[in-house]
């Protein structure tokens, strides 16, 4: 197994640029936020048929296996004054993968023959930025409502000896966004978060349940599971996903 996640310079650039975007300056606790989480992710659907009118349809999970694959994902939050915040989100997962095909597979322009080993790749890089507002507070909630525009990096390759072809997407997609924590007490906190939105031609839904511990005022730790779900039915490309997460985080905040 090949699997490309992030280097490290380009988690400096990440870094950096999370440091640009949410500024820490300010009189107000808490004001920002930074959390790394790291795992591991297993697809449990990922059917692909490209192109979406003339491709044929074939499975990617049974073609490279469902996992494990390593994943990583870096959030940071600025917590304006008053019940407005802001989100970066940077979500990068690929994995290179060799399987049989089980029947012959047109695939962009080019046919696959069933029973050759065969190269699959497949990127869905994720990034992220959101407007949030809480728009509930008590003692033990808080709930946060919002918009979020998502750039998707995505791409689809197969290999088979000389052969290769793939088929690449970027595209803004926006979303809403729900988070919503409950103190359990002054050490624990049960959070959860979506974005997500469905139309006629596709859907995209990131949902999330995690359990966090405060080390301390500043550093806390937590555990989440996660659910990606989603894809697109056109001409072009018609590819559906689910993906599970189980992950570890570490955050810091102000």
């Amino acid at each position: 197994m090949m699997m490309k996640i992030i280097d490290i310079k380009q988690l400096i650039l990440v870094i950096a640029f999370a440091l640009i975007v949410f500024p820490a300056w300010s009189e107000e606790i808490k004001q920002w936020q930074f959390e790394l989480a790291a795992g591991a992710a297993w697809q449990n659907r990922n059917d692909v048929r490209i192109p979406g009118n003339t491709g044929t349809e074939f499975s990617l999970k049974d073609l490279a296996g469902s996992g494990p694959y390593p994943s990583i994902r870096f959030e940071g939050f600025y917590h304006i004054k008053g019940p407005h915040g802001l989100r970066l989100m940077l979500a990068p997962f690929e994995y290179t993968e060799s399987g049989v095909l089980p029947y012959d597979v047109f695939f962009v322009d080019k046919t696959f023959n069933a029973g050759t080993s065969t190269e699959a790749k497949y990127k869905f890089n994720s990034y992220r930025l959101t407007y949030r507002y809480k728009f509930f507070v008590d003692d033990r909630w808080q709930w946060y409502v919002g918009g979020t525009l998502k750039v998707r990096d995505a791409e689809i390759a197969l290999t088979q000896g000389t052969q290769f072809a793939n088929d690449t997407d970027v595209g803004v997609v926006p979303l809403i966004y729900l988070y919503g924590d409950y103190k359990i007490n002054n050490k624990w906190y049960f959070i959860f978060d979506m974005d997500g939105l469905a139309s006629t031609q596709g859907r995209a839904f990131d949902m999330g349940l995690k359990l966090t511990y405060d080390i301390s005022r500043q550093w806390y730790v937590g555990g989440s599971y996660r659910l990606l779900e989603g894809g697109a039915d056109n001409d072009n490309v018609y590819n559906f996903a689910w993906f599970n997460y189980l992950l570890l985080s570490v955050g810091y905040r102000n």
